[in-house]
This record gives structure tokens, C-alpha cells and sequence, in this order.
């Protein structure tokens, strides 16, 4: 699952993402390696010791991060944050957890993106548009296959930042106070 939903209100979007069951298979297997090399090793303990920390550190390298993304309508922004066990270890408990947040009203279209991953493999991430130009994903990490559940995320935010009214509204032909009918980019030329 790409995100999931932990609180959705009329004013208050909170999604949160979770290392997924790849990514906690993968942390297993390989702890569980430094204790097998350490069992079944005929050196001291403080080699076997080196082995089990040596593979937690690599397992713990290779989880994913915890990511969340509040949407709230009463301050007008929206903060992406990241947490990384990791950078937290590394930091002793200082750091490893990052932050952005930007204007709502900056925010111009929210896309599905396809990213490839490991050779072959593709997976997908949405990324937020804003009226600068400047994008950025929602997420660090694409999701593999489940496009849809992706895009069920993205319709979702397009629906609560109500960016289908406000494209549909800045699309509008203005009403002009001329009554001529004349185009005001062509110049009125009198016979």
C-alpha cells in the first residue's frame, strides 16, 4: 500500500506511510544472518558479537522510512515528514527526521508518476506541482505495481485541496464589460 489514510476531515488530511512487509522481510533476513554466521562460528565472542551488530547495522541501513503528509486547511499548508532509523542511530536521537512544508494555495496539480526501480521494476509516486514550477514527491520511496492504489491516494488529495473546482474556475472565460463582442487582443479598425 502506498499510504494510508490516518484522519481525513473537512479541514484535515493525514496520510501516513509505514517500511512495508518487503522492507521488514528484508531487515530479518538480514539480522538473521549475523546470527547465524555467529552460531555456527568457532570465533570469540567478540567477533560474534561483531557479526550480529555488523548485520543489524546493514538491515537497519536498508529499511524503509516512516513518512507522513498533513494537509491542513486551518494553517494552509502542508508539512511532509520523514523519519529515518538510520540517521537516528547515527545521530544518537538528534536527527534523522526531516520536514517540508508549503502553501496549499501554492499547489497547483497532483500527479501519478511511474520511477524505475532496481533494473527492471516500476513503481509509482505522487508528485505535488506547484505554481513556481517546482515539484516534489509526496513520498521518498515508489511504490511497486499497484497503480491504482496510488492514483486512489492522488484522487483523493486532488478532491480535498479541491483542485478540480479551482482549475475548472481559473479556466473560465472572464466576463468582460464590453458588449462588442471584440476580441481585446485584436486592435478595432474603422472603415
Amino acid at each position: 500500500m502506498y499510504m494510508q489514510v490516518e484522519r481525513h476531515t473537512g479541514t484535515l488530511l493525514h496520510l501516513m506511510r509505514n517500511p512495508s512487509i518487503r522492507s521488514w522481510s528484508l531487515f530479518v533476513g538480514i539480522s538473521y544472518l549475523g546470527f547465524v554466521a555467529a552460531h555456527f562460528s568457532s570465533d570469540n565472542l567478540a567477533w560474534k558479537l561483531c557479526y550480529v551488530t555488523g548485520c543489524i547495522f546493514v538491515a537497519i541501513q536498508n529499511l524503509e522510512e516512516w513518512e507522513e503528509a498533513l494537509f491542513d486547511k486551518k494553517t494552509g499548508k502542508v508539512t511532509l515528514k520523514t523519519f529515518n532509523l538510520y540517521k537516528k542511530i547515527l545521530t544518537l536521537w538528534k536527527g534523522g527526521c526531516s520536514q517540508a512544508v508549503f502553501q496549499l494555495k501554492e499547489i497547483r496539480d497532483v500527479n501519478v508518476e511511474e520511477e524505475k526501480v532496481c533494473y527492471y521494476w516500476k513503481g509509482h509516486l505522487i508528485v505535488l506541482r506547484f505554481m513556481t514550477g517546482f515539484s516534489h514527491p509526496l513520498t521518498q520511496c515508489a511504490v511497486l505495481g499497484a497503480r491504482s492504489d496510488v492514483e486512489a491516494i492522488a484522487k483523493l488529495i486532488t478532491g480535498f485541496l479541491e483542485l478540480d473546482l479551482r482549475m475548472n474556475r481559473d479556466r473560465r472565460p472572464s466576463q468582460s464589460s464590453d458588449s462588442d463582442g471584440s476580441d481585446p487582443e485584436e486592435p478595432i479598425t474603422e472603415d
